[in-house]
């Protein structure tokens, strides 16, 4: 490691070997050095960690250098060609509104016949409650007896609320991410309708309840995917640690809370354990232990750890590595996303012979510092890159070969973004039971979205009872 020019794993080196020759030091001062030469690498490396250099996310790094934007030829505003958004004349207006012309303006001398419209529309909205009373006819006969018609079977009460409110209420809280007292606000300001934290909650454990069927399916359907992108990160649950498992890829999201990171979380969850296509991961440990599935790991990741050994251990192999990754991305893109195994040849030739010169920038620890001590000795954080690197070397590239695998896992982690924004928002989920509702019913509206279903219709169908409208009919759990 390098801080302005200075090598400091050199001088820490130092420092050792000049502690070790020296007899005079007293036992209680060694070891206060020993502990201060671990903590300063670690402190270090902290300091110097960045978005750039590591997994940092970039809201936690304000101060980031930001690449100002290359100047371009395009003038500003929409470019030729592009699809935009605008508003489309329809053929079926709400209302219409007929203007005439005042006859008093129209000049003298002149006769005036109609000739048609020219027509002019105003999108606009009208944000009402709409209540609907339903009378059931009552019958009686010449004896008193009374026969009442019945009510709809989902009219249960003598006032209640309807299933659009409920829909749209949860779609604020589990999609918006507003907050329950914001929601319960807009409800009473925009559509003078009372609605109290606590039948907000009982709406969206509602909705949890009826994508249960939803989980079900999709924790099937991934199973049988080609591709799926695992990541996960740590959420606050009542105040104490917690995980959250996403397991995902471009039209199905599944996510969940765990008390724990590793394997057991991910048995539990069940999807790892019985998929045999390609898992994408940044290289957690875990994901290893399931070897019925090929690995695909995370260059986005590589990239980063690469970008940290350029500017801490100034080592020109960790650059060459970063652009011949990118490059290697750019052919595959080029070529449609997949490469002929000649060319996929060439580039893993290349791949081997930059490792191979890494090894004389990036050498491996002497085995005389072993210094009678048993097992691994202690690698740098750039020997610990090259070496998985070099290990690992079908994860790596196994983008070049296999259309379907991606470059990085970014899918995963877009999946489990909002999470992260929901987490700011709150600050926790409040209870587990709030969090297994929040994820079930997120992974239902997510993939709904990659479905090219809106949030909004999608929520709508899962209170209105009926199939969920991306399951097959047959898919359904009863």
């Amino acid at each position: 490691m390098k801080i302005s020019d200075i090598d400091v794993d050199a001088t820490l080196d130092h420092v050792r070997q000049q502690l070790k020759q020296d007899t005079s030091v007293s036992p209680s001062l060694r070891g206060a050095i020993e502990l201060l030469l671990l903590i300063i690498p670690m402190l270090l490396g902290r300091v110097s960690a960045n978005s750039r250099n590591s997994s940092k996310p970039p809201s936690q790094d304000p101060n980031r250098e930001k690449k100002a934007r290359a100047k371009s030829d395009r003038k500003p505003g929409g470019q030729q060609g592009r699809i935009g958004t605008t508003l489309v004349p329809t053929d079926d207006p709400d209302e219409i509104k007929v203007v005439t012309v005042d006859r008093r303006t129209l000049p003298r001398g002149h006769t005036f016949k109609p000739a048609g419209f020219e027509k002019r529309q105003v999108f606009d909205i009208d944000i009402s409650r709409l209540v609907t009373e339903y009378r059931a006819e009552i019958l009686v006969d010449d004896q008193g007896n009374r026969i009442v018609a019945p009510f709809p079977e989902a009219v249960k009460s003598s006032v209640q609320y309807g299933p659009a409110i409920k829909a749209h209420a949860a779609y604020l809280s589990l999609y918006q991410l507003l907050p329950y007292d914001r929601v319960r606000e807009y409800f009473e300001d925009q559509l003078r309708i009372p609605l109290s934290v606590g039948s907000l909650v009982n709406f969206n454990k509602e909705a949890f309840d009826k994508a249960a069927p939803f989980e079900a399916w999709v924790k099937r359907q991934l199973i049988q995917s080609p591709v799926v992108h695992a990541d996960e990160t740590g959420i606050n649950i009542g105040g104490k640690r917690h995980w959250l498992h996403c397991a995902s890829n471009d039209t199905l999201t599944w996510l969940e809370p765990h008390q724990q990171r590793g394997h057991q979380a991910m048995d539990d969850i069940g999807i790892l354990p019985h998929f045999a296509g390609t898992l994408c991961h940044d290289h957690w440990k875990p994901y290893y232990r399931y070897t019925d599935c090929d690995h695909s790991l995370c260059n986005a990741h590589h990239i980063r750890e690469l970008q940290r050994v350029v500017e801490q251990d100034k080592h020109v192999w960790a650059e060459r590595m970063q652009t011949l990754l990118c490059t290697m991305n750019d052919a595959v893109i080029n070529a449609g996303g997949a490469l002929t195994s000649e060319q996929v040849a060439g580039w893993r030739k290349a791949y081997r012979d930059c490792l191979k010169t890494a090894e004389t920038e990036c050498p491996p620890p002497d085995e005389a510092q072993r210094d009678g001590k048993r097992g691994r000795i202690k690698r740098t954080t750039a020997r610990n890159l090259l070496e998985r690197l070099r290990d690992f070397e079908d994860d790596v590239l196994r983008f070049l070969d296999h259309p379907q695998v991606p470059f990085t896992n970014n899918q995963g982690e877009r999946d489990i973004r909002m999470v992260k924004v929901q987490q700011k928002i709150s600050g926790c989920f409040r209870s587990e039971e709030g969090a297994q509702t929040f994820c079930r019913v997120r992974s239902y509206l997510s993939t709904a979205r990659k479905q090219n279903i809106s949030a909004s219709e999608a929520m709508t169908s899962l209170f209105n009872g009926g199939p969920l409208p991306f399951v097959n009919e047959g898919d359904h759990t009863k």
